[in-house]
């Protein structure tokens, strides 16, 4: 696990760690903690742990790291162990974590599609700050060519895979294949990296339908503020038999910008001429067919409301409606007529919206911006 300056997130995920359940008492636990000035509370947290489940290590580093080549570090002791389980300090684990991310890495192992497995589950699309949620088709996962840094575990052979392309690359690039709030991370991001290596390879990482891990949002390095942003429910039940997808069985794959790869079924077009954009995060596309939210001057073929959760049940399902558009994009058009506006997403995404709490919210969020403009 990777540790810096939180002691109390620290403490919190090492006693999740304790409370869940293992299948020996053999399994090696590895604290890294990067170097700071005045983190001693951190490795105390670390030296005072009583780890329950097998040895104890510690490594606290020399010199100051930052997240990037930390992260690299810890996954490169996958190929000493055979595989890793690599956690941040600001999450817990689920107390199935561990038997979870074992089923998964052996399902994974011969499967060269997979880059990665994900203890996290998203439920909500980073990208543009909206609801997500995959396809429900049976079984226990989902594929998702976005890399996870809330939870994660490789294999030996999948972390030296992500390695061998990584030595080549230099500072990335922004394009068009990559979401452009994804290319303006920082150079201390590791994860965008890793999320470039799944396009340019077309592979991805398996994540569960309910998660295993959740995120606290601590504020730290690269947190500002405490937020349960992206807090997820987790999986209570334990020792249980996960039921994974392959690839071509499943109906939950979606590419980096969170599009559903197998609209094109629905559609009756085959994937290579379609450009899927529901969310509206796609600005160039180069294929034939183009099915968006957005409003453009091109053919309209057929129309899908947004009444259906999540967004792509809608296309699947063919509810009727303004608010998505399947253009052919070889001819012109004029700008579609839709019903759509501001007040109709929000009141999709929250249910609920009263008056007197969008108030309540609305004065709190002005004192909130003008203690910091004067503080």
């Amino acid at each position: 696990m990777i540790a810096y300056n939180r002691p109390d997130s620290l403490s919190r995920l090492l006693k999740s760690l304790n409370r869940a359940v293992y299948s020996s008492k053999d399994i090696p636990l590895i604290i890294s903690i990067d170097r700071a000035e005045s983190n001693g509370d951190v490795l105390t947290v670390a030296e005072s742990f009583s780890w329950k489940h097998g040895d104890k290590q510690i490594n606290y580093q020399e010199v100051n790291l930052g997240l990037r080549k930390h992260v690299l570090q810890c996954g490169d002791l996958s190929q000493d162990y055979g595989s890793v389980i690599l956690l941040e300090d600001d999450l817990i684990v689920a107390r199935d974590f561990y038997n979870y991310t074992s089923q998964a890495l052996s399902f994974a192992e011969s499967r060269p599609y997979i880059s990665g497995v994900s203890l996290y589950n998203h439920k909500q699309n980073v990208l543009c700050q909206k609801q997500f949620s995959p396809m429900e088709d049976g079984y226990d996962n989902w594929y998702f060519q976005f890399a996870s840094s809330w939870g994660q575990a490789w294999t030996s052979s999948q972390w030296r895979g992500f390695r061998e392309w990584y030595k080549d690359q230099g500072v990335l690039e922004a394009s068009d294949d990559l979401p452009a709030y994804v290319s303006a991370w920082s150079e201390k991001s590791w994860l965008k990296y890793f999320i470039q290596y799944l396009v340019e390879t077309k592979t991805y990482f398996l994540y569960p339908k309910i998660g295993l891990s959740t995120n606290f949002g601590d504020s730290g390095t690269h947190v500002q503020e405490s937020n349960t942003d992206y807090q997820i429910p987790l999986f209570e039940g334990v020792e249980k038999q996960y039921q994974f997808s392959d690839l071509d069985s499943s109906k939950s794959v979606y590419d980096v910008f969170f599009e559903n790869e197998n609209l094109n079924e629905a559609l009756g077009v085959s994937q290579e001429e379609l450009t899927v954009d529901l969310y509206g995060t796609k600005h160039n596309p180069q294929t034939r067919y183009l099915l968006s939210s957005r409003k453009i001057e091109r053919d309209v073929i057929k129309r899908f409301g947004r009444k259906l959760k999540p967004r792509d049940a809608n296309i699947i399902h063919e509810i009727s409606g303004t608010d998505y558009f399947l253009y052919d994009m070889e001819k012109a058009g004029q700008l579609p007529d839709s019903d759509s506006d501001l007040a109709k997403e929000l009141f999709y995404e929250t249910k609920v919206l009263y008056l007197r709490e969008v108030i309540r919210l609305a004065r709190f969020l002005v004192v909130k911006k003008l203690k910091r403009f004067f503080s």
